[in-house]
């Protein structure tokens, strides 16, 4: 009796040692999504010779946006009001403005998530953007009053590029932004950029190109849920186990029953994560077999095909597709999180020799 005790008491000793307090770990997963910019604070500054402040005017902006991945995204952007322009001669100062609107196509590019990692919840975002488009002026009916002026004054015309009715020049453009989140769908914005177009934007003859600078401050608005979360299951704990020596006699567990372990392939479409009704009731067999064995888990690995896309492309929509299953089996069958282990492998692994059948999430439950 006392060699029983003694050699459970050293059982016990072994798996505790080899336990380990694991937890499961939560992780973001980005979600491409629309979003809409409002940005009705802005001043702009046109390059010329008079004063610095008789050369800025009040300026406004709207856009529309697509974010495809945690860094990359794309905007069409209107940038609307007036611009100025000034001469100087002697002591006395001649200043006209115009209106316009320019469109634009930026490349948006989150400097944030590129150098510290994808994170939804931070507070602040930094980014720069890359844009073309055109500036459609109009209204340059004071700088034809201003050369009369300095025409009766001095007997000069300075204004060799003067023009009238609408004046269309490319626009190309380059700047940086500041983000500030208040939610997961708002958040306040601030933008300064820099623009460069024809010489003869201002109607004044400098031999370079025009630029002005525009500072836009407004609020930013995420149309749909910008990320998701999975949780990835904490490894099992190690567990050892000691016989049990009584005198000569060794008692070994009995061993358990052995369980054949199911394997289902789920396919999809090209380019698609959507579980179509053909492929459901795969799904349902995983469920119905955890429901069976409830000691039972199941690895659930996503795929996609190395024919089409890039790595970039590949490796979200695998991730998406073994997505849609983790949550059909939780959301749809009432598994638990805890049974679940989840993968993805882009489409750097092409588990079939047909490339279209690497269209697939592998689930095998044991």
């Amino acid at each position: 009796m006392k060699k029983t005790i003694l050699s459970c008491l050293l059982a016990l000793g072994f798996i505790s040692a080899s336990a380990q307090d694991q937890q499961p770990k939560t992780e973001y997963v980005f979600n491409p999504h629309w979003y809409v910019q409002i940005q009705p604070l802005g001043i702009q500054h046109t390059l010329g010779e008079v004063d610095f402040g008789d050369l800025n005017s009040y300026n406004v902006q709207a856009a529309i946006g697509r974010q495809f991945d945690p860094i990359f995204g794309a905007r069409l952007a209107v940038n609307a009001w007036q611009s100025k322009a000034g001469s100087k001669m002697d002591n006395n100062k001649y200043k006209w403005d115009w209106k316009y609107v320019a469109p634009t196509v930026d490349l948006t590019i989150n400097l944030s998530n590129a150098l510290c990692g994808f994170n939804p919840t931070r507070v602040f975002n930094f980014g720069v953007f890359l844009g073309v488009g055109a500036n459609v002026a109009f209204s340059n009916s004071k700088a034809a009053d201003a050369q009369a002026a300095m025409n009766q004054a001095y007997g000069v015309n300075s204004l060799e590029y003067i023009w009238d009715g609408t004046k269309v020049n490319f626009v190309g453009q380059g700047g940086i932004t500041a983000d500030f989140r208040l939610s997961n769908a708002i958040s306040l914005g601030l933008e300064v950029s820099a623009n460069t177009l024809s010489d003869k934007y201002n109607s004044k003859k400098a031999g370079n190109w025009d630029w002005y600078f525009n500072a836009l401050a407004g609020v930013k608005i995420n149309l749909g849920p910008t990320y998701s979360t999975r949780v990835i299951p904490a490894p099992e704990p190690e567990i050892r186990y000691v016989e049990k020596v009584v005198e000569k006699v060794v008692e070994v567990p009995a061993p358990a029953p052995q369980i054949e372990p199911l394997r289902r392939d789920v396919f999809f479409k090209i380019n698609s994560f959507k579980i179509s009704d053909e492929e459901a009731g795969k799904v349902k067999d995983i469920a119905d077999y955890l429901t069976k064995h409830p000691a039972a888990k199941v690895i659930v690995t996503g795929y996609a095909d190395a024919g089409t896309g890039n790595d970039k492309i590949n490796d979200r929509l695998a991730a998406q597709r073994a997505d849609a299953v983790v949550k059909s089996l939780k959301e749809d069958y009432s598994i638990a999180a805890s049974r679940i282990s989840y993968d993805s492998k882009g489409a750097r692994v092409q588990p079939f020799a047909e490339n279209d059948m690497n269209r697939v999430t592998i689930c095998i439950a044991e």
